[in-house]
């Protein structure tokens, strides 16, 4: 048996008795999209409003979407946002398909099993050659996604994984400098997602182990590859129980530094004249292309460690509402923006990805000095929001974009019946 023809056998196993904690999982996910979609919609309504008339379908602006905002979910040790690609697909087929609430849940469980499956086998070599592993891996979860929700047989999921990996792209460039187009990457995984399963229905003949072969998904994507990521299922585990959800609107690299930082501010009542300078000791791959001090608009904001760190100081969070225009050019910003250094803790980076923390250190013009950690920052499995904080974060972000109270309330209450409508769901949140 191939690798591929090993990983398609344990993923089809898998997923046929999903325990009802990930089921439940899968709920959770679902109302967390909703919100960034929400949110995130009524941005580009206002930011790029050419954007949503120029969509190139349904998939790809769900995907953007839920990206632009930084607030969507992901998983640390495949370094991957999940929602805003693979909820977008399958949402998106699952109103063409009138597909039922099982199918949907089922479909979202094993789009990000599959996804972190394949983002862990090859990171981080993957993220060192300068892959953006939300676009390539992304595209694969979203495709294999809609096969699970539309109940595909093994020849057919065979035929859309290998259409899914030929299509898998993304490059990190695409955020540099002052782009505001890294969310691009996540509508476009989206939009090939479903592409790749609507040819991979039709169980065309491909090749026999389009991730193993000597120029498949391993041997192309990376200089470290774990094939055994992909052929043990050894473990009972299901990858969307370690998902994160996000509170902080900055790369999630940014957010140990944010935890620790607005623990010592509301701590010490800290105020940015007081302070000389500060330094975030972090993993190595928070610090390149997240230590930047000169913001060149509000993604490269979003971003940098620096500026997160000294919008906590300032303003005691770094939410959605928080990263604007007007705080850019904040003087106080900006200064203590310049004060702050990211450097590598060679003691972190060897924990790395197993734990993404940060040590901030506080020096003040009195010569006091005080430090945080941060090991494992709010929305982490070990730190997860709570049902309350997850529905408290649905109703901001999707107000913001437009719904109601009640409205609001709405969604809650269905999305949490046996058996909901995903019709009715969408469309209480595109009123």
């Amino acid at each position: 048996m191939n690798i591929t023809e090993g990983f398609i056998e344990g993923i089809v196993i898998k997923s046929q008795l999903i325990p009802h904690h990930v089921l439940l999982q899968a709920r959770k996910v679902l109302l967390d999209y909703l919100g960034v979609l929400a949110g995130g919609t009524r941005y580009l309504e206002e930011e790029h409003p050419d954007l949503i008339t120029a969509s190139p379908s349904a998939a790809f602006l769900y995907g953007f979407a839920a990206h632009v905002l930084e607030l969507d979910d992901g998983h640390r040790h495949g370094m991957i946002h999940l929602g805003a690609s693979i909820v977008s697909a399958i949402l998106d087929v699952a109103k063409k398909e009138d597909l039922q609430s099982d199918d949907v849940l089922r479909g979202i469980v094993m789009g990000y099993e599959v996804a972190v499956r394949c983002a862990r086998s090859i990171q981080p070599g993957h993220k060192e050659r300068g892959y953006h592993v939300s676009g390539t891996c992304g595209t694969i979860g979203s495709a294999m996604g809609i096969a699970f929700a539309c109940g595909y047989n093994t020849e057919q999921m065979k035929s859309t994984l290998a259409c899914a990996v030929s299509s898998a792209a993304g490059v990190l460039e695409i955020q540099e400098q002052a782009s505001e187009m890294k969310p691009y990457n996540l509508g476009r995984a989206a939009l090939a997602g479903e592409v790749a399963a609507q040819v991979g229905k039709l169980a065309m003949p491909g090749p026999d182990d389009i991730l193993g072969g000597k120029r498949g998904f391993l041997a192309a994507l990376t200089d470290t590859p774990k094939p055994e990521l992909l052929t043990d299922f050894s473990n009972n585990d299901y990858a969307i129980m370690g998902i994160y959800q996000k509170v902080h609107a900055a790369c999630r690299h940014c957010h140990p530094a944010i935890d620790a930082t607005i623990d010592m501010r509301n701590d010490l009542n800290l105020q940015p004249d007081q302070i000389d300078r500060i330094e975030v000791h972090t993993y190595k791959l928070a610090v390149g292309s997240h230590d930047h001090t000169q913001i060149m608009g509000i993604s490269s904001a979003k971003l940098s460690t620096p500026y997160a760190v000294a919008l906590a100081i300032v303003k005691g969070s770094a939410g959605y509402a928080d990263y604007n225009e007007a705080n850019l050019e904040d003087d106080a910003i900006k200064m203590l923006t310049h004060k702050v250094s990211v450097i590598e803790d060679e003691n972190l980076t060897a924990q790395s990805p197993a734990v993404r923390g940060a040590r901030v250190t506080i020096y003040l013009k009195d010569e006091n000095i005080y430090e945080a950690p941060c090991l494992y920052p709010k929305g982490e499995p070990e730190h997860p929001l709570t049902q309350e904080e997850l529905e408290e974060k649905f109703r901001g972000l999707a107000m913001y974009g437009g719904l109601t109270q009640k409205e609001c309330d709405e969604v809650i209450e269905e999305i949490g019946k046996e058996k909901f409508s995903i019709n009715k769901i969408m469309s209480i949140c595109q009123k």
